[in-house]
């Protein structure tokens, strides 16, 4: 008769499905479901998550209050500045230490070639008696304690004294390998933004509705929810997208203010999402590294 799984070895599971799941969440890539509450509303700023006031937008089709993405690259610009005297102060500080090594062994050079060239008049004591000590190391155990506590750190890697330490060293190598980037980078993209990239835009809001106003499309009047939406540059004018596909695209004239465009002069925005799979990007990850 076959046994039963909860007999046989290691067949019991000592956790509870809570107390398991509980346990997973330390670790590893851990996903969450976001709701509607939790999706940036077309219209609104990227940064304050607010109604956006003066809206301009950046190449990737990201909205943003111009006072909000304004005082953003100044903050960010400042920080890069201090960033980029560290690094400037480090570099020289490493120029210099490398001439002062470089002229340390030419003295050193200079000193060996001299004495190569007198001969065995050189020679001291302590050099005629080098092979007694080598001789002498083999049988004792001459490794200091210093020397001894780095061997062991380095084979013993989970003990608390080899943790890694802050040095000196240790945060001018950090310095040194990670030199400042030329611009701020953009808060959603992270590709290099610069002020005169930003576009301003015209956003009409369905003022009946007070409580939530919705942006329309400037030539439909239809609500903008998670639709896919273009913005003209030259104008300013956000459309959606199957809209100009019928109406703008053919003719290549703008509807509102009778002006020509091209294609480069479309920019398309960002599309929202709302909590179902449909509309978008509904989970977001965050991976926590494991101890293995």
């Amino acid at each position: 008769m076959p046994r039963r799984k909860s007999k046989q070895p290691r067949g019991n599971m000592p956790l509870t499905y809570g107390e398991k799941a509980k346990l997973l969440r330390a670790y590893g890539t851990n996903s969450v479901r976001l709701g509607t509450d939790s999706q940036i509303k077309f219209g609104d700023c990227c940064l304050s998550l607010t109604k956006a006031e003066d809206p301009v937008i950046t190449p990737s089709g990201h909205i943003y209050s111009r006072e909000s993405i304004v005082s953003y690259l100044l903050t960010k610009t400042q920080e890069l500045r201090q960033a980029k005297l560290k690094y400037d102060a480090q570099i020289s500080a490493d120029c210099l230490k490398k001439s002062q090594e470089e002229k340390k062994e030419c003295v050193k050079a200079a000193k060996i070639f001299l004495l190569k060239d007198q001969g065995s008049t050189h020679l001291s004591k302590e050099d005629h008696s080098s092979t007694f000590v080598k001789s002498l190391k083999r049988k004792i155990d001459t490794e200091s304690k210093p020397s001894g506590k780095e061997k062991l750190q380095k084979s013993s890697y989970w003990l608390s004294e080899a943790q890694p330490q802050y040095t000196v060293e240790s945060h001018e190598e950090v310095i040194r390998m990670n030199p400042p980037p030329e611009r701020p980078s953009s808060p959603m993209s992270g590709e290099p933004l610069r002020l005169k990239n930003l576009i301003p835009i015209k956003l009409q809001r369905d003022e009946s509705n007070t409580l939530d106003p919705k942006c329309l499309c400037a030539v439909s009047n239809k609500a903008i929810t998670t639709q896919s939406v273009i913005v003209i540059k030259k104008t300013g004018i956000v459309i959606l997208k199957d809209v100009y596909d019928k109406i703008v695209k053919p003719s290549m004239v703008c509807p509102i203010t009778g002006k020509k465009i091209k294609e480069k002069d479309v920019v398309n925005l960002n599309k929202c999402a709302t909590g179902f799979a449909a509309s978008g990007e509904v989970v977001a990850k965050k991976y926590k590294p494991t101890l293995t």
